[in-house]
């Protein structure tokens, strides 16, 4: 899986500029842990990476996030995540529920929840999903620094020359971070970086690493500035973040609701989904078109059948549906000729006659006279056998269908009808 690691400017180094999306990120393009391409570049300049990367790792700027430690009891993810601010509300200086609150390891009986304010979350995750991100995933940089035994480790960002982004890791589970404004001149940067350290570890051997250009120049003012105190200098590079970014750091992301990158892929379906809306139309076209031409075909074969049928029946002034009414005028013609109809009694008595010996044959049945009793009436006959005859309604209804007869049961009789 494709993942691309983005170090992030700290919230006061991108207030300080009018367009922070312009600021240069220093970002890897990693599979598993091997880097595949890296370098800095604005975000604008990453959309596309960012869209074609299968993960987006932001590594927030130290300066932005507040590591506690805080002995919490023993809870599910899912209660911890609710108590977490009633643990942690006496040591913020801050509204809680202004905060995202993400809950690391246990270690030595204390659990780290690493603070952020929710309003520059809320800031990246919309500004990445815009770009297309698919999966975000921010966390903290002091965690993601290599840790060594018994040192410290450090890394700078400069921004401009005057804006230095420090990221400093005491131990497995303490960092921090500050924004420091650099004199101007060549050893302004290092001076006040080294400064900075000298105050927050005095006495801890310390690993710094600064961008390569940089590394004689902090090698320069330590020569300057003399002392016993260990500290090694070394050109920064991705191999000491990434294998931590994604082990042991928490996810701040993890405990906000935001864009998921769903809508922002949008774009990459817009022509799929505008072929899609095309064939659909074209569908539609299609069978409106087929509906109109159907129309009128039965509008053509019903003004048809109408002008026949005045032309056979001049006199008939109502005309409500020709065909029904044609067919009873030939077969009242029919009948008035002396031509038997399907539902007269001769017919309908010959056909269930027939029907009815051909089972009894089926069932070897040797009654004379099966029938007590049949009726001709409402075009229907109303047939009752004998008790000795076991036919049922169900075995006769084949041999009915077989001559266009339906039964159907009527006051203890059977009624038959003819379904032509």
């Amino acid at each position: 899986m494709s993942t691309l690691y983005i170090r992030l400017p700290s919230k006061a180094v991108a207030e300080a500029v009018e367009h922070w999306l312009a600021l240069p990120c220093p970002y890897a393009l990693a599979s598993g842990d091997a880097v595949e391409r890296e370098g800095v570049a604005s975000l604008n300049e990453l959309a596309a990476t960012v869209a074609a990367a299968q993960r987006v790792v932001l590594l927030l700027a130290a300066a932005d996030v507040t590591l506690l430690r805080v002995k919490t009891p023993p809870l599910s993810a899912a209660k911890l995540k609710l108590a977490l601010p009633n643990l942690v509300e006496d040591q913020l200086v801050t509204d809680a529920g202004e905060c995202v609150l993400a809950a690391g390891d246990m270690l030595d009986g204390l659990r780290t929840v690493a603070v952020a304010q929710r309003g520059w979350l809320d800031i990246l995750a919309k500004t990445l999903a815009g770009l297309g991100a698919r999966q975000l995933v921010a966390v903290p940089a002091q965690l993601c620094l290599g840790q060594q035994a018994a040192r410290a480790t450090a890394a700078t960002m400069e921004y401009g020359g005057t804006d230095i982004e420090l990221t400093l890791r005491l131990d497995a589970s303490q960092g921090m971070g500050l924004t420091l404004a650099a004199e101007t001149g060549a050893s302004g940067a290092p001076g006040e970086v080294l400064a900075a350290l000298a105050a927050l570890v005095p006495a801890m051997p310390l690993t710094l690493y600064v961008g390569q250009a940089r590394v004689a120049a902090y090698h320069d003012v330590l020569r300057t500035a003399g002392g016993v105190r260990e500290i090694n200098v070394f050109a920064d590079n991705w191999s000491l973040w990434i294998p931590a970014s994604g082990k042991l750091a928490p996810n701040l992301l993890a405990g906000m609701t935001i864009h998921d990158g769903a809508q922002a892929q949008w774009r990459q379906w817009r022509w799929p989904a505008g072929l899609a809306a095309a064939v659909l139309a074209v569908n539609a076209l299609g069978l409106n078109l087929d509906w109109w031409r159907l129309k009128h075909e039965a509008s053509t074969l019903r003004t048809g059948m109408v002008s026949t049928y005045k032309a056979t029946y001049p006199k008939e002034t109502v005309i409500l549906d020709a065909l029904a009414q044609m067919q009873k005028k030939v077969a009242a013609a029919e009948h008035n000729a002396g031509r038997a109809q399907p539902d007269d009694f001769g017919p309908l008595a010959a056909n269930f006659d027939a029907a009815l010996n051909e089972q009894m044959r089926t069932q070897n049945m040797t009654t004379a006279a099966p029938i007590a009793s049949l009726e001709y009436r409402e075009r229907a006959l109303l047939v009752r056998l004998k008790p000795e005859v076991q036919l049922s309604a169900e075995q006769m209804k084949p041999a009915l269908a077989a001559r266009n007869l339906s039964l159907n049961l009527a006051n203890g009789a059977w009624q038959i009808r003819s379904v032509q």
